[in-house]
Protein backbone atom coordinates (compact mmCIF):
# COMPACT_ATOMS: atom_id res chain seq x y z
CA UNK A 1 0.00 0.00 0.00
CA UNK A 2 1.16 3.48 -0.78
CA UNK A 3 -0.28 6.96 -1.23
CA UNK A 4 0.07 9.89 -3.62
CA UNK A 5 -1.14 13.48 -3.68
CA UNK A 6 -2.09 15.03 -7.02
CA UNK A 7 -2.75 18.65 -7.89
CA UNK A 8 -4.65 19.09 -11.14
CA UNK A 9 -4.63 22.41 -13.02
CA UNK A 10 -6.81 23.62 -15.87
CA UNK A 11 -10.57 23.77 -16.25
CA UNK A 12 -11.19 21.37 -13.38
CA UNK A 13 -13.76 23.10 -11.18
CA UNK A 14 -17.44 23.15 -12.09
CA UNK A 15 -17.11 20.23 -14.51
CA UNK A 16 -17.80 17.27 -12.14
CA UNK A 17 -14.08 16.60 -11.78
CA UNK A 18 -14.21 15.75 -8.06
CA UNK A 19 -17.25 13.48 -8.36
CA UNK A 20 -15.78 11.72 -11.39
CA UNK A 21 -12.43 11.29 -9.61
CA UNK A 22 -14.26 9.83 -6.60
CA UNK A 23 -16.14 7.37 -8.80
CA UNK A 24 -12.96 6.29 -10.57
CA UNK A 25 -11.02 5.94 -7.30
CA UNK A 26 -13.80 3.90 -5.69
CA UNK A 27 -13.92 1.60 -8.72
CA UNK A 28 -10.17 1.08 -8.28
CA UNK A 29 -10.53 0.32 -4.56
CA UNK A 30 -8.68 3.44 -3.42
CA UNK A 31 -9.17 5.55 -0.29
CA UNK A 32 -8.72 9.30 -0.06
CA UNK A 33 -10.35 12.51 -1.19
CA UNK A 34 -10.77 15.04 -3.97
CA UNK A 35 -11.27 18.70 -3.08
CA UNK A 36 -11.26 22.09 -4.74
CA UNK A 37 -8.42 24.46 -3.92
CA UNK A 38 -9.02 28.21 -3.61
CA UNK A 39 -6.82 28.92 -6.66
CA UNK A 40 -9.04 26.88 -9.03
CA UNK A 41 -7.05 23.66 -8.95
CA UNK A 42 -8.22 20.29 -7.59
CA UNK A 43 -6.27 18.26 -5.02
CA UNK A 44 -6.63 14.48 -5.00
CA UNK A 45 -5.11 12.19 -2.39
CA UNK A 46 -5.27 8.47 -3.11
CA UNK A 47 -4.06 5.53 -1.04
CA UNK A 48 -4.03 1.84 -1.89
CA UNK A 49 -2.48 -0.47 -4.45
CA UNK A 50 0.37 1.07 -6.49
CA UNK A 51 -1.09 -0.07 -9.82
CA UNK A 52 -4.49 1.40 -8.93
CA UNK A 53 -2.89 4.74 -8.00
CA UNK A 54 -1.03 4.75 -11.33
CA UNK A 55 -4.29 4.02 -13.15
CA UNK A 56 -6.00 6.89 -11.33
CA UNK A 57 -3.07 9.15 -12.25
CA UNK A 58 -3.55 8.30 -15.93
CA UNK A 59 -7.25 9.13 -15.62
CA UNK A 60 -6.49 12.42 -13.83
CA UNK A 61 -4.38 13.53 -16.81
CA UNK A 62 -7.58 13.46 -18.91
CA UNK A 63 -10.41 13.99 -16.41
CA UNK A 64 -14.11 13.88 -17.24
CA UNK A 65 -15.40 15.00 -20.67
CA UNK A 66 -16.09 18.66 -19.72
CA UNK A 67 -12.67 19.16 -18.07
CA UNK A 68 -9.43 20.43 -19.57
CA UNK A 69 -6.32 19.30 -17.70
CA UNK A 70 -3.32 21.55 -18.27
CA UNK A 71 -0.99 20.10 -15.66
CA UNK A 72 -0.84 17.23 -13.18
CA UNK A 73 1.59 17.31 -10.26
CA UNK A 74 2.25 14.11 -8.31
CA UNK A 75 3.80 14.06 -4.85
CA UNK A 76 4.27 11.36 -2.23
CA UNK A 77 1.74 11.27 0.60
CA UNK A 78 1.21 9.33 3.80
CA UNK A 79 -1.28 6.47 3.78
CA UNK A 80 -2.80 7.69 7.07
CA UNK A 81 -3.89 10.98 5.42
CA UNK A 82 -6.40 9.10 3.24
CA UNK A 83 -8.96 8.18 5.89
CA UNK A 84 -11.73 5.70 5.14
CA UNK A 85 -13.42 5.44 1.77
CA UNK A 86 -13.07 8.12 -0.88
CA UNK A 87 -14.82 11.47 -0.34
CA UNK A 88 -15.17 14.83 -1.99
CA UNK A 89 -14.89 18.09 -0.16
Amino acid sequence: MSAARFVVSGKVQGVFFRASARDRAQALGLRGFARNLPDGRVEVLAAGDDAAIDELAAWLREGPPMARVDDLERMPARDDEAGEGFVTG
